[in-house]
């Protein structure tokens, strides 16, 4: 039984939907959940500007909205009976996410995937979920929202 799980969330509504995909999964309200958000540091989110990534550079105002989405996601996940806390990190989102992952012992990290149709907007966006599966020192699960 999953007694550490990480939820990798970003406030999108592929991550919401990862989000409200636990109230269907009443055998793991005893777990310890973890919402994980990862944000850019200054220095990654100036280079992923000038190299076309991100569209709005990273700023303290873009780092309290973050928070507040966290607040209430953990507020969502309390209200549906889990024991929940919020945790944002700042870095590399895959090398954050498994850092902590293998820091807290977790035993389970979910996360929301898209799928893509259109094979250049597959290739350009990479894959969170996919990159993760690869470094995570435990099991993933992906839930998957279709494009």
């Amino acid at each position: 039984m999953y007694q550490r799980i990480l939820l990798a969330y970003d406030g999108s509504p592929t991550g919401q939907k990862a989000l409200l995909s636990f109230q269907d999964l009443s055998q793991w309200r005893q777990a310890k959940l973890t919402l994980l958000t990862v944000v850019p540091t200054l220095e990654m989110a100036t280079g992923a500007v000038e190299m076309g990534y991100i569209s709005q550079p990273f700023s303290a105002t873009h780092e309290d909205e973050t928070h507040q989405l966290l607040d209430t996601g953990v507020q969502v996940l309390s209200g549906l009976g889990f024991h929940a806390d919020g945790v944002l990190l700042k870095g590399e989102t895959i090398r954050e996410i498994t850092r902590y992952a293998q820091e807290q012992q977790a035993d389970l990290i979910v996360v929301g995937h898209k799928h893509e149709k259109n094979l250049l907007r597959r290739w350009w966006s990479g894959s969170t979920a996919k990159s993760l599966v690869e470094e995570s020192p435990c099991n993933v699960l992906i839930v998957i929202t279709p494009s």
